[in-house]
């Protein structure tokens, strides 16, 4: 069985620096950490992780919680995550919430048990007062707690005013925003600021969905009877804002079967930039997130924090507008 001093005769380093790479100790280039993980797996070393969370107290584990798994905008996060991770030396611990509070028990125990360098928190509704005694660093990414360690979101208010400006832009006159989630507060609520905002500010008229939109259509990510209804109540709309491209799809699925045509129509802009946007037909016009920078600059805080750097309370990254064939 290949031992540690094996690993480092194979690279060609010592022992010491094979170590801290395991460890994530120090500052290790890329080309090492890669010299290293290559001897590894010729070798089929097997690092001993239980004696390392042992000696460090933590593993090279990151706990990530997120509402959707199959959310595509999630998809993209939690691949983005794992790369940046991996880079970094560590490996993902998932959680998928799936909006259920009666997990938070289990999610306590399996991160205190795995002794996890950290928790990224996505989930909008996952109670977070739990996280205290962990004693370890709380990243979020799109949602702000005054006691988190780090949060990083995308601008989610200049989203809304891109999206009203390119709508007004393609001669639009009666506009709607539509939510994907108004129970919790969260800093994605800044899209509709911002959209509604510009709307004032240029005279564009943006017409009032009613009351908030049911949180269990956020939980079944299915919101055709929601669309249906908008379509039917407000006849005279032009332009959509979705907060999100799966809802944004649907809105293209619901106006081919009214027989509405997209952009002709209707003119359509959503949300995320994910994978959903260049696969539906027409191709959705859309927000894009800079999630690959996003993800990357979560696991950064996390890893600075583990180690007891300084890091900044909030980072907020800008947003593009991606014209397609819905506009």
């Amino acid at each position: 069985m290949a031992t540690l001093k094996d690993v480092a005769k194979e690279t060609g380093l010592t022992v010491s620096t094979v170590s801290r790479v395991l460890n994530n100790r120090g500052y290790i280039s890329s080309n090492t950490r890669e010299k290293v993980y290559d001897a590894m797996k010729r070798l089929n070393y097997q690092p001993n992780e239980l004696a390392c969370s042992l000696s460090k107290q933590t593993t090279n584990t990151i706990g990530v919680i997120v509402p959707h798994i199959d959310h595509p905008y999630f998809a993209r996060l939690l691949s983005s995550l794992e790369t940046a991770a991996y880079q970094n030396g560590y490996k993902l611990l998932l959680f998928n919430s799936r909006e259920r509070d009666e997990k938070e028990d289990e999610y306590m125990e399996m991160c205190k048990a795995s002794r996890v360098a950290g928790i990224i928190l996505c989930s909008g509704s996952v109670e977070t007062e739990r996280f205290r005694d962990l004693n370890v660093p709380l990243v979020t990414i799109e949602r702000f707690l005054e006691y988190g360690t780090s949060a990083v979101e995308c601008d989610n208010r200049q989203g809304g005013r891109l999206a009203a400006q390119h709508l007004l832009e393609c001669g639009c006159t009666n506009v709607i925003y539509l939510s994907g989630e108004n129970a919790v507060s969260m800093p994605a609520d800044d899209r509709a600021l911002g959209f509604m905002e510009l709307c004032g500010q240029e005279g564009l008229h943006c017409l009032d969905p009613g009351k908030e939109i049911d949180a269990r259509l956020y939980a079944s990510l299915d919101y055709h009877a929601y669309i249906e209804k908008i379509l039917t109540e407000f006849p005279e709309i032009d332009g959509i804002f979705a907060s999100s491209d799966v809802i944004a799809a649907q809105v293209i699925q619901i106006c081919s079967k009214r027989g509405i045509k997209i952009p002709e129509q209707i003119r359509l802009v959503g949300f995320d930039d994910s994978s959903i946007a260049s696969l539906t037909t027409p191709g959705i016009t859309t927000i894009r997130q800079p999630v690959r920078e996003m993800a990357e600059m979560a696991v950064r805080m996390l890893i600075r924090a583990e180690r007891k750097e300084i890091v900044p309370n909030r980072t907020t990254l800008p947003v593009t507008l991606i014209r397609r064939e819905t506009t």
